[in-house]
């Protein structure tokens, strides 16, 4: 199921693969697009939305 998230506060490549290493812990199967210049990340993923969010937001970055 694919989920979009708005992701304030990637700035960097690091910060894309913080993103993406938080996902993929959480899924490993997921798959996990992201455009940091406009603050989107893509995933797809069968976990639960907040899951996912939550992954994300542990790394330091505000989810929406």
């Amino acid at each position: 199921m694919k989920q979009q998230f708005n992701v304030q506060g990637m700035t960097c490549g690091h910060c894309e693969m913080a993103v993406k290493r938080a996902v993929l812990q959480l899924d490993p199967a997921a798959q996990v697009q992201i455009d940091r210049t406009q603050g989107k990340v893509e995933v797809d993923s069968q976990q639960p939305r907040e899951a996912l969010a939550h992954a994300i937001a542990d790394e330091g970055y505000q989810v929406s």
